[in-house]
């Protein structure tokens, strides 16, 4: 019998979880020297760097780093800019935001730290609520939640299917509190500084707050989630006749690709775990994991006698899991001891105490403060509205539009205002010209590869990273200079003399033989990780119902893992996008083989 594994649909339609470590964006942010052209023997200011194609100063000489803020208090460092596509569950931002910290404390002076602007993209609402509920986890008054108990509460969320009735509680209890504030835009300000919903479309704010409202309960009991069954019918379908081998075959992804792709320190009897019952983190007593998490179900519109309608289920990874994000690097030597060529500590204990760590960090900024500046409005001018310079605290997390990755480059406010760009593997169909546009001159863009994604073969992630490197030079970059060989990112410059309004390759300049392979040797990216928009999540009206007067440019058959129960294996979706048309972009599921895995 030929099985879905190793074709990629193990890795669902919606990422709950990020296939990769955690970066400081502060350090990738630091542009690299301007071209030799531009800059004279003697030492110059930046002022007197020309600026390239009628961008602003600021973007002609990239993000300007002081080294020394306070050897020049009067111009301290500025705010960091970042566009991230993807990020999924925010530890990119908590890392950054925790780096920052200790910057502080190396010398940074309240005056001087600058404030972080980040941009965020998903392309599904639950993210979103997701993102801002772990940012009101972390930043919980540590008074009314201690370090350890908030920690192992975002461990759970993040990464469990199941939640201890303690933690369900929690959820509830913010999700009602969010709830009332999302259509509230001023009492959202007023409580939530940090956070801004102001590009969101209103429907979208409307859905966003039905999703809250199913996390806090407004359908009672485990039956409107019973992600117990849903896990296994998922298992049961990827797996085919190899369900009952189901630990040979967490075995073997485990230690055939996960070990073999660096990430040894994932445990056999934690990886078992999570596929069987998608329980990562087992903090507590195992019998304590009851409740189902609410946080990872989502919408999806399916074909049901000939009829479009819209279920709930879960449709997340079932094949890697949450251990890379935080469970395979860390600061501390000692966790990555080994015995005997045996790893000491587990990912589960490396994820803790990079948690941990993250949280103790953030905790010393004291209460956030939001830093000033619309998206709408501001222009890339930290100080344009002239009101005081924000502290060390400040920071925004703007959330944009779902689909809007191709029209930012109208508004003038995104146009050449970013210093860096962040694309997950599943968001990557989205690197065009257009979001080229939004990067400014020198500035970095950041690419997640699949190296972490079991299903896919090394041939398969050769042809994924040439790809990559094909739309990363389409859309005006060039690989950055010294940046080393990695299998987890891939890192590009924006060519110098490429102005904010249009991007263009730098003259004279080829992408090498690597990047830039025959046409049918290209695979594009991953579909199970670049879910289309409909395929996500339906509309919060009429969720039960079939979808009227909506003609689908092809038909959207019943997902596979469906199959084994049709439409009763899942309860009403929660609703949280309107669907829209389908891309007409291949997809690298499209050319994975389904048989002789």
């Amino acid at each position: 019998m030929t099985t879905p594994a190793g074709s990629g649909t193990g890795f669902g339609s919606v990422s709950w979880w990020g296939l990769s470590p955690a970066l400081d964006l502060q350090a990738e942010s630091e542009s690299p020297p301007p071209p030799p052209a531009v800059v004279p023997d003697r030492a110059v200011t930046s002022s007197e760097v020309p600026t390239a194609g009628g961008a602003p100063e600021w973007a002609a000489t990239g993000p300007p780093v002081d080294p020394d803020p306070q050897a020049n208090p009067e111009h301290g460092t500025p705010e960091l800019d970042v566009l991230l596509l993807g990020s999924v569950d925010g530890r990119h931002l908590l890392q950054t935001l925790a780096g920052r910290r200790a910057g502080h404390a190396g010398g940074f002076t309240r005056s001087a730290c600058p404030s972080s602007q980040f941009y965020v993209l998903e392309n599904n609402l639950e993210a979103v609520a997701r993102h801002m509920l772990f940012f009101s986890l972390a930043l919980e008054d540590s008074e009314r939640m201690g370090l350890q108990e908030r920690s192992e509460a975002f461990l759970e969320v993040w990464g469990n299917a199941l939640l201890r009735p303690p933690v369900a509680a929690f959820v509830r209890a913010q999700a009602d509190r969010l709830a009332h504030l999302v259509p509230e835009p001023d009492r959202l300000a007023e409580q939530l500084p940090w956070l801004s919903l102001r590009a969101l479309k209103f429907r979208e704010r409307d859905a966003l707050e039905a999703v809250f409202r199913f996390w806090a309960g407004g359908e009672k009991g485990p039956e409107a989630f019973p992600v117990r069954r849903l896990w296994d019918l998922r298992l049961r379908h990827y797996l085919g006749s190899r369900y009952d081998a189901r630990r040979g075959v967490s075995d073997w992804d485990l230690h055939m690709k996960l070990h073999d792709r660096g990430a040894r320190v994932i445990h056999t009897s934690e990886f078992r775990r999570w596929r069987d019952t998608g329980v990562a983190f087992e903090l507590r007593d195992p019998k304590a994991y009851q409740v189902p998490n609410r946080t990872l179900a989502s919408g999806r519109l399916l074909s049901h006698r000939g009829e479009r309608v819209a279920a709930r289920g879960y449709w997340g990874d079932i094949a890697t899991g949450p251990f890379v994000a935080f469970g395979i690097e860390t600061d501390d030597p000692s966790l990555l001891r080994t015995n005997n060529g045996q790893p000491v500590k587990t990912a589960g204990d490396i994820t803790q105490h990079n948690v941990t760590e993250l949280f103790r960090a953030l905790a010393a900024w004291g209460p956030p403060r939001a830093a000033q500046g619309d998206p709408q409005e501001v222009a890339g001018n930290a100080n344009g509205t002239g009101e005081p310079a924000p502290g060390p605290a400040s920071f925004t997390v703007h959330f944009l539009p779902l689909g809007s990755a191709q029209t930012l480059h109208h508004k003038s406010c995104y146009k050449g205002r970013f210093p860096l760009l962040y694309v997950a593997c599943g968001m990557v169909h989205l690197l065009s010209p257009e979001l080229g546009a939004c990067v400014a001159p020198g500035g970095r863009l950041v690419v997640e590869l699949a190296r972490y994604l079991v299903d896919v073969r090394p041939e398969q992630l050769q042809a994924f990273s040439d790809r990559v490197g094909e739309l990363a030079q389409a859309a005006g970059f060039a690989p950055q200079p010294g940046a080393g060989p990695s299998e987890t990112f891939a890192r590009f410059c924006k060519s110098w003399d490429s102005a904010p309004g249009g991007p263009e390759v730098e003259s004279g300049t080829s992408a090498p033989d690597a990047l830039a392979p025959p046409p049918e040797a290209l695979a594009p990216p991953p579909d199970v990780l670049a879910p289309p928009p409909e395929a996500t999540n339906p509309p919060s009206e009429g969720l039960t119902q079939p979808l009227q007067g909506q003609t689908p440019s092809e038909p959207l058959k019943l997902p596979p893992e469906s199959q084994a129960s049709s439409l009763e294996a899942s309860a009403p979706p929660t609703g949280s996008q309107t669907p829209q048309t389908r891309e007409s972009e291949g997809t690298l599921r499209d050319h994975l083989p389904t048989s002789g895995f």
